[in-house]
């Protein structure tokens, strides 16, 4: 018996049902973010290996794939004590890194204010389970070149308004600060080179629980009294700190989150002081996308000014947004692409002229159109074509076409 023949570990083969189904949904994605004003643009699936391992990326750094210099040989390979020194490029991890160096490369002929998507696959060495995968897609929009909050409301506006295109109403947008996560930690004797650690472990909050939490902050040398008592204020807190602000409140974040709150009133914005984004170049508003139906969060982003200056010999705001797309299509519907689809079905002996003449008469109605050798079990056939989407069928003979008649 052969051995079975599958694509490699946490990567997936898309049939034309789910190939349909994603493809509906990108163009979906695609159509809203055209109408809010951004503009498509495609960078390489490559980049240089120092600019994917310069920081940037936090623990996702770790988990990209390399790509070994050309003429680099088994023997090299074997001898080396840093394999990653024979890497010249990589595999992109995410599409923020890429657009920090595409935007470095092209500044001179886009907008002062650039308004961008990128929709593409990336690549991490993840440990496979249900819902991740080591190859998935990417839905990003960026703002480079706007400091003020028009730009984090352009991004939520357009966001909340794919999920509502794509019928997932009743997503809610997580808003936090990171101005709001320093004082905090500042308020619990966190020193500052002790910050990326424990943001690290509040960002576990979801998986761990507070008794999580709290015993890792020990571990890393945080005093622990009182925590449990401060993570259930934190838990409780909303819109209504301005009047009577707790000491761990940066009032000056809060109040530029709730204006960001005020000018979205068709948006459900939670404010949650423990989101915390796992990746360290967030610098200012972070946020997430929650919906009722899914334990994990359907997308986020925030901003990071200090990202494309790395790039370039100054600074430049930006904010980015992006929708966790393998998440949000197990959520949608199995659907067909929507129009009519017509199978043509026909014998062995009918004339090649025969069937092409038919298949070009049906075509001209508009829809799809696919010619199908007739088979002996005709219930079994039609109920096939069913599921792939097809509405509805005819017999093509020497004669011509015979009666369209739809696939109940």
């Amino acid at each position: 018996m052969a051995a079975p023949v599958n694509p490699p570990r946490g990567m997936r083969d898309l049939l034309p049902a789910e190939k349909a189904k994603r493809e509906h949904a990108l163009s979906v994605i695609r159509a809203v973010y055209r109408s809010h004003g951004f503009d498509e643009i495609e960078a390489p699936a490559l980049e240089e290996y120092d600019r994917l391992h310069a920081g940037l990326g936090g623990d996702n750094e770790k988990l990209s794939y390399s790509v070994l210099r050309r003429g680099v040989g088994p023997e090299q390979w074997q001898e080396a004590t840093d394999p990653s020194a024979l890497a010249d490029l990589g595999l992109r991890y995410d599409l923020t890194v890429p657009l920090a160096r595409f935007y470095a490369s092209n500044q001179a002929v886009l907008p002062a204010v650039f308004r961008a998507v990128q929709i593409g696959p990336v690549w991490r060495a993840e440990r496979p389970q249900k819902g991740r995968y080591r190859q998935f897609v990417q839905c990003d929009i960026d703002i480079l070149g706007e400091p003020g909050p028009i730009a984090e409301l352009e991004l939520i506006a357009a966001t909340a308004a794919a999920l509502d295109a794509l019928g997932l109403e009743g997503a809610a947008v997580r808003i936090n600060d990171r101005r709001i996560l320093n004082r905090l930690l500042l308020t619990w004797g966190v020193a500052e080179e002790g910050g990326p650690a424990a943001l690290i472990t509040i960002d576990k909050l979801d998986k761990i629980g507070v008794d999580g939490v709290v015993a890792e902050l020990g571990a890393h040398g945080v005093d622990t009294a009182g925590l449990d008592e401060a993570f259930g204020e934190l838990a409780t807190a909303g819109w209504d700190l301005a009047v009577d602000p707790p000491a761990w409140l940066d009032v000056e974040a809060y109040t530029d989150l709730l204006a960001l709150k005020d000018a979205l009133p068709e948006v459900e914005l939670v404010f949650d002081p423990t989101l915390v984004r796992g990746m360290g170049y967030y610098t200012g508003t972070i946020f997430e996308i929650a919906h009722p139906s899914s334990t994990s969060s359907l997308g986020g982003g925030g901003r990071y000014d200090g990202m494309i200056g790395r790039f370039l010999d100054r600074e430049v705001p930006a904010v980015g947004f992006s929708i966790g797309f393998e998440r949000i299509v197990d959520l949608l519907p199995d659907r067909t692409s929507g129009t009519v689809a017509t199978a043509l079905l026909h014998d062995a002996d009918v004339p090649v002229a025969a069937l092409l003449a038919a298949k070009r008469q049906v075509g001209q109605e508009g829809g799809r159109v696919r010619l199908e050798r007739a088979r002996k079990n005709r219930r079994a056939q039609l109920d096939a074509l069913a599921a792939e989407g097809f509405t509805r069928f005819a017999q093509v003979t020497a004669e011509g076409l015979g009666e369209l008649r739809p696939l109940a």
